[in-house]
């Protein structure tokens, strides 16, 4: 009997290549549904936005793929070339527009929050969230989201920022399997395995943010929160301690209005 380990939620070669060949599908449908005539995405130069920027050209060709990169003031250079180089190696057009100017201008308008990393990091987000739908509605495109299952469901994005898309081609794999993807894809190894940052601040990181690494987060997620996996017996399958597993499902629950259209109250007629 083979061992099973509970941190591999990498596919086999069949599955890959089906997800694969379903992901492309749901781009051109989301398109052809919508009328539209491109796909827009933001490159940052990290592995989702690689890997959707791929299946995009797949999918529509390269002529009907616009990548935006949209550096800012603790924008990482390196990633900013990363970002640059995948749109030249794919071939689709881009542009490079400095975000710094107009965040900016937003802190000028509210000097009070400068100074605040959460607030002016997301402010950073909503900005390129701005330039996306701004591209995309004067080349009747869509918006591609760049995230993934293992953000979403602990909320590790921006509201009205990089969540403001209108579709998530990546939004049912967890980590790693964007990596095996990417891989398969033909990315650089240097992109598959860069260290995940959302770029909102100074050094910051995904994994240091979090407080754990990725293949742990996946796996309490698809054990205790998109499973059914009890929370104890869920940190001793994942090998990892139970703090860890209900700081989780405590990031899922507190990030539930993230992931949903904002209510309104229950009609009275």
């Amino acid at each position: 009997m083979t061992d099973i380990d509970p941190l591999d939620l990498r596919f086999s070669a069949d599955e890959l290549a089906d997800v694969r060949d379903r992901i492309e599908s749901f781009i051109e449908e989301r398109l052809d549904a919508a009328g539209a005539e491109r796909a827009v995405l933001g490159l940052s130069g990290g592995v989702d936005s690689t890997t959707t920027a791929y299946l995009a050209v797949e999918a529509l060709g390269r002529e009907n793929v616009h990548g935006l990169v949209m550096p800012g003031e603790v924008s990482d250079a390196d990633n900013m070339s990363d970002a640059e180089r995948v749109a030249e190696e794919l071939g689709i057009e881009y542009d490079v527009f400095e975000i710094n100017p107009i965040v900016e201008e937003f802190l000028n308008a509210v000097p009070e929050a400068e100074g605040e990393k959460i607030a002016v990091g997301n402010a950073r987000a909503r900005t390129r969230a701005v330039l996306n739908y701004l591209v995309a509605n004067h080349e009747s495109g869509l918006v591609l989201g760049t995230g993934n299952r293992t953000e979403a469901a602990i909320g590790y994005f921006t509201k009205y920022g990089d969540g403001a898309v209108d579709c998530h081609p990546l939004g049912n794999l967890y980590k790693q399997q964007v990596r095996q993807l990417a891989a398969d894809l033909g990315a650089a190894e240097e992109l598959v395995e860069k260290t995940p940052t959302a770029g909102l601040w100074a050094g910051q990181t995904d994994e240091e943010e979090i407080g754990m690494g990725y293949d742990t987060l996946d796996a309490i997620i698809a054990l205790t929160v998109d499973g059914q996996v009890p929370p104890e017996a869920t940190a001793d399958i994942a090998e990892t301690t139970l703090a860890n597993v209900e700081h989780v499902r405590d990031l899922h629950a507190r990030s539930e209005h993230k992931r949903h259209v904002p209510p309104a109250p229950e009609s009275t007629f």
